[in-house]
């Protein structure tokens, strides 16, 4: 596996992973300012991908505002789920555009979601060294989200 920037190439397998994930986190897949969102970062060299020759396996959107960090979106496509795909393009993320001192936040399921445990993404973050804080807006498909963060130095 490696994890690189994103190239303007990868948009169609940006949508696939999207669609992986609708069902927690609503429609992007058609949604022009998802689209929108991954072409900027892709134009800003924000977005990384995790790829093992010709499989996309995760994709991560990130926003670099220090001394406040933001994953604006993270996904592991199903079959590589458990395979260490997430924490590779955190840690590419941090080592690329962490300076420290400050935060990283992401904003996931909050405890009462469905996705919150079939996703494993609140487990994810707790192993990389985030804690749960404040709950915000509810996600489009109206489920529960809440902020996690994590310091850094």
């Amino acid at each position: 596996m490696i994890v690189r920037l994103a190239r303007k190439q990868d948009f169609p397998a940006f949508l696939g992973l999207a669609a992986q994930v609708e069902h927690w986190f609503g429609p992007m897949v058609e949604d022009p300012g998802f689209h929108g969102a991954v072409d900027q970062h892709i134009r800003r060299s924000t977005a990384l991908v995790a790829v093992s020759g010709s499989d996309l396996l995760g994709a991560l959107l990130f926003g670099a505002k220090p001394p406040v960090y933001h994953v604006h979106w993270l996904v592991v496509s199903e079959k590589a789920r458990g395979q260490g795909v997430g924490g590779a393009l955190m840690a590419d993320a941090v080592r690329r555009f962490v300076l420290g001192p400050g935060s990283i936040e992401v904003v996931t399921f909050g405890a009462d979601h469905p996705g919150a445990v079939a996703s494993g993404a609140r487990a994810f973050y707790e192993r990389l060294g985030f804690t749960p804080a404040e709950a915000t807006d509810p996600g489009p498909e109206g489920g529960s989200r809440q902020v996690y963060r994590r310091s850094v130095i």
